[in-house]
């Protein structure tokens, strides 16, 4: 199975700036009040910074030149009464629309959460988990501006844009003509830069999620790190991360700034020519003083919108990455899904057999894990599977609970193809407890609540006391209410797993699933446990995986896992008896 590590870019597959825009675009149509609201908003505001100059040039011609003070000051009261409403209603307009990309932005964020929680563990396995945050974090806040400035800069500005050439030419199609003639320039500047900035940003969104990936990886070993007094050796690999993330933020910016030079040439050299058209060339004869200055206001007005959309789509360039970055993962599908016509599993007797089963991992499709395996477990039997790492053991348990598909054959409950039954059913009869004692930031009592979230706290008691937690959960501070973190911090490794142990128990699962469930447990702590393991166990189908083969010596059954299946099963005396694979682990184990 490929693994991308927190030093290697990932591979993401472009879906085009302009699908992917109009993807982003779509979430604002679930907000049509607000943004029709916005609009109406903008359009006051577009007409009164219109009307401005024209009311300069008013103010020039009609009141100024002929020396009418009175009139003057009116047009200023006037004029003031309507900038200040304009304010009042930029704020209004800001305000609407910060909160309308908050909660796309969390609408987004839920939605990725919601679509991951469905995906299947391959995706987990095959990269860091800081890198899978950096896309919930850090790449769905960058859509924030995009999100507002779509409505705020890229629709007035463009109507902006075209209500000013369309008075300007009423003016004058000769000043107009000199103001536009440096547009050519403009637009085949930022056809290059933008060809060069795209994928300087999409680089740079690589290495920021390098850069959270390490981060994430590192705070969650420090405890490794400082055993091992491996600090020097992390504080290279973050620099080296770090430099490498300043590098392609230096190199896609030294793109993207060159937008702003491109644009003051051409706003200058525009002005430049439609001064010396206007005073050189035609003459303040036949164009008045306050026309020549409301065009010069009229240029100001067409180039300043062109600025911001330059900016947006700067900033569109900038952070077009994050969102195909996002929707790459929502448009990820999961391999397990439940199928259209799929049915709860009733409750479970806990027969479990496989027909025919191979398993190969969806990037390796041609080496199988598993090939042709074939066995029949009885209701309330105990299963041990013994063998070498990698032999397949704990593909075995994921194939029963769906996290893997099978890719060949079939895995049956009850004489019911779990492919067949919805994926809440299943899981929610099954109890796996793994060699991972991960615990969740919260009370005692919550995490062994996890196991059954209607779990009552004598039911909780009850599943403590049978695996041997009871006790020195009752010595802590707070008792059950003591709080933990997923560290487990005060915690020794052997409780931290009675309390696994206990959440798998309150349970109380059709199906066992025991994956090495014991490994972290001292011997004296796991003679204490046995009892509430024999409990546990006891009228139920279960699946053990241990490598302390002290441990199984009760299964109904052992299955010695290698070389892509079943090499032989039996009792443990039995296979003693026979001499073959599983006597040569145990004699290699005790060193009889």
């Amino acid at each position: 199975m490929a693994v991308n590590s927190i030093k290697d870019d990932e591979q993401t597959v472009s879906a085009g700036k302009g699908k992917t825009l109009i993807r982003l675009i779509s979430y604002l149509f679930h907000y049509k009040k607000e943004i029709v609201g916005v609009l109406f908003i903008m359009g006051i505001c577009i007409g009164i910074s219109l009307y401005n100059p024209i009311l300069i040039e008013k103010a020039i011609d009609d009141y100024i030149k002929p020396g009418d003070f009175t009139g003057l000051i009116k047009l200023i009261i006037f004029a003031l009464i309507l900038n200040i409403i304009m304010v009042l209603l930029i704020r209004l307009r800001m305000l609407i629309m910060a909160k309308v990309c908050n909660n796309i932005l969390l609408t987004i964020r839920k939605d990725l959460y919601t679509h991951i929680q469905t995906l299947d563990f391959h995706f987990f396995d095959s990269r860091p988990t800081g890198k899978i945050l950096s896309r919930i974090i850090g790449d769905i806040n960058s859509l924030k501006d995009v999100l507002s400035n779509c409505v705020t800069t890229l629709i007035p500005d463009f109507l902006t844009i075209i209500t000013v050439v369309v008075i300007m030419v009423i003016k004058s199609p000769v000043l107009t003509l000199a103001s536009l003639s440096s547009l050519p320039l403009l637009m085949i500047g930022m056809f290059l830069i933008e060809t060069f900035a795209h994928k300087r940003w999409r680089i740079f969104r690589k290495k920021s999620s390098n850069l959270n990936a390490f981060l994430h990886e590192d705070m969650a070993g420090m405890k490794v790190i400082q055993s091992f007094t491996a600090e020097n050796e992390t504080r290279k690999t973050f620099l080296q991360l770090l430099d490498e993330h300043r590098l392609a933020f230096v190199s896609a910016v030294k793109v993207t700034d060159a937008y702003n030079s491109v644009i003051d040439f051409s706003w200058g050299l525009g002005c430049a020519a439609m001064f010396y058209v206007g005073i050189v060339v035609i003459g303040t004869d036949i164009i008045s003083i306050g026309t020549l200055i409301a065009f010069g206001t009229y240029i100001d007005m067409f180039w300043r919108p062109i600025s911001n959309l330059s900016s947006f789509y700067n900033q569109l360039i900038t952070n077009i990455a994050a969102a195909e970055r996002v929707f790459e993962v929502l448009d990820t599908p999961s391999e397990i899904t439940d199928k259209k016509d799929a049915f709860d599993l009733p409750p479970i007797r806990g027969e479990v057999e496989f027909e025919n089963v191979s398993f190969a991992y969806s990037d390796a499709p041609n080496v199988n894990v598993l090939e042709d395996v074939s066995f029949h477990i009885n209701p309330g039997e105990t299963i041990a599977l013994v063998g070498p790492t990698g032999a397949g053991k704990t593909t075995i348990v994921s194939l029963i609970s769906r996290f893997y598909n099978a890719t060949k054959g079939k895995v049956k409950i009850d004489g019911i193809d779990v492919q067949d039954v919805t994926l809440l059913s299943l899981r929610s009869q099954m109890g796996i407890m793994t060699q991972d004692n991960f615990l969740f930031t919260g009370t005692v009592k919550e995490n062994i609540r996890y196991g059954k979230l209607d779990a009552t706290d004598e039911e909780i008691v009850n599943a403590a006391k049978a695996v041997g937690a009871h006790e020195f959960i009752e010595k802590m501070e707070k008792g059950y209410d003591t709080e933990l973190n997923e560290r487990g911090g005060g915690l020794s490794i052997g409780q931290k797993q009675l309390l696994a142990f206990a959440r798998t128990f309150v349970s109380m699962p059709g199906i066992l699933i025991l994956d090495e469930a014991t490994s972290s447990i001292d011997t004296k702590t796991e003679l204490m446990v046995q009892a509430g393991i024999k409990s546990l166990l006891a009228g139920r189908t279960s699946f053990v995986i241990a490598h302390r083969l002290s441990t199984i010596q009760n299964a109904d059954r052992i299955f010695v896992i290698d070389d892509k299946g079943i090499l032989e099963q039996g009792t443990a005396a039995e296979l003693m008896a026979k001499k073959g694979e599983y006597y040569k682990l145990y004699m290699a184990q005790f060193k009889i």
